[in-house]
């Protein structure tokens, strides 16, 4: 029984009690339960709402993403990375309903590795199966917008010298088969969920999960031509770095589902309160990541970076998100700064080993999304440390072994680069025939 059903079916018994006729209880018992809960199907409906909007916030998260990485590619490629990101939304979607959902929600199974049930079944017209809390069709969609979350991530990193239809080959597998596996383990009851390890919602499932997918790309592919020479690190600009702070606060507004409506259930006084807080804990962990990479950039270079500020905010972003709910203020600022810190850190040493990031999601991704997961005990008492990082242990090490195994089948079958020529001329030009700057010369 995944942690959806337990948590929203909580609230709707909850919320049945107090329907019961007041004299089974004592009045001073269910006074306090009416001015706190909902009826049942009031809490059907609110429950249900909260997955569509945080859904809907969370696919808007898409396209903060498509704009944050049209803006930090060059221009030569700024088409072929729009169209990788809607189709790997729409991929996502697909391999989610045939094989993901059912792999990461399989019931009772082994801990592992879950069988495949079946094509997962949405309710009929003008159903409804109260007894679960909300509506099967808003959880399935929430669902699947996180999975769609994780391939947005491999996208950036590996941006500007990747075969097109290698990438989509590997979303099919990521999304469809590795990411469920995952999800699994501990939103799924899964041995990790069994050892007491929580992810509230998703700094190790969702973002490490595409980190170390995306790290194993960039080593298997390579870095772009001319990144990394004798002379040092070749600088790349952006196209528009206008464009990739759009996406960075289309992202962090499509936050606001992502942890928010990961609280699962809005039909007591309690869970709206909570929902509140960890909107306001998420948003402060954004702003203290922000700060503290312009701050960083400032000291160590003598000028804010623009696109570290961006990072920043991110990684903060994700920091929280593994447990955006019991911090204090205080302490979401603190874990976020420590999040903004990262890529300011990380992004060098990448660099020194010719590790071609090319948006910065492996900082922003991976190594936020593991201080995070580890963070948790510090404002959650209940949640062993010595869990926490055999998820994160456990999740780098399947993931990585199997998407290096992915990577090197498709490097060694259809191929995973463009020919030189066709890299340096931008892949608008050979992946698509659109170009998205067509009245700009291009430039090698």
């Amino acid at each position: 029984m995944d942690r959806k059903f337990l948590k929203t079916g909580a609230a709707a018994l909850a919320a049945a009690a107090i329907a019961i006729p007041a004299v089974a209880f004592a009045q001073e018992e269910a006074a306090p339960a009416a001015a706190e809960a909902v009826s049942g199907g009031t809490a059907y409906i609110l429950n249900t709402l909260l997955f569509l909007i945080g859904g809907f916030l969370v696919m808007w998260m898409a396209a903060g993403f498509a704009m944050l990485e049209a803006g930090l590619v060059r221009s030569k490629n700024v088409s072929v990375q729009c169209l990788k990101n809607i189709g790997l939304y729409a991929i996502a979607g697909l391999m989610f309903w045939v094989l993901g959902y059912n792999i990461a929600y399989p019931g009772d199974f082994n801990g592992y590795i879950g069988g495949f049930s079946g094509i997962y079944p949405m309710q009929g017209v003008g159903e409804a199966d109260t007894d679960t809390g909300y509506s099967v069709a808003s959880d399935w969609f929430f669902q699947m917008v996180f999975c769609a979350t994780t391939a947005s991530i491999v996208s950036g990193t590996i941006a500007e010298r990747t075969k097109l239809t290698s990438f989509f080959i590997f979303t099919a597998v990521l999304t469809g088969v590795i990411y469920p596996i995952v999800v699994s383990w501990e939103w799924g009851a899964g041995f990790l969920d069994q050892m007491g390890f929580s992810d509230f919602a998703g700094s190790t499932l969702v973002h490490s999960t595409g980190g170390w997918a995306a790290l194993m790309g960039a080593i298997i592919i390579g870095p772009r031509l001319n990144r990394y020479t004798s002379s040092g690190v070749t600088v790349f600009p952006g196209s528009s770095i206008p464009l990739a702070t759009l996406g960075t606060f289309i992202l962090w507004l499509g936050w606001f589902g992502f942890n928010g409506a990961s609280q699962l259930a809005m039909g007591t006084v309690g869970d709206v309160s909570d929902v509140s807080k960890i909107f306001v804990n998420t948003n402060m962990a954004a702003c203290a990541g922000t700060v503290v990479a312009i701050i960083m950039t400032q000291l160590i270079y003598k000028k804010a970076d623009t696109t570290m500020a961006l990072n920043g905010a991110l990684a903060g972003l994700v920091a929280i998100t593994a447990e955006p709910l019991t911090p204090n203020v205080g302490m979401a600022i603190i874990i976020g700064g420590i999040g903004g810190a990262l890529p300011v850190i990380v992004v060098p040493l990448l660099d020194k080993l010719k590790i071609d990031d090319v948006v910065g999601a492996i900082p922003v991704h991976l190594c936020a999304g593991i201080w995070g997961t580890l963070a948790v005990p510090i404002t959650n008492g209940d949640v062993p440390f010595v869990a926490q990082i055999t998820g994160v242990i456990a999740t780098g090490i399947f993931v990585s072994v199997v998407s290096a195994i992915l990577w090197l089948i498709l490097k060694f079958t259809v191929g995973v680069r463009p020919s030189a020529e066709d890299e340096m001329a931008g892949l608008d030009h050979s992946e698509t025939g659109i170009e998205a700057y067509p009245e700009f010369a291009r430039v090698t």
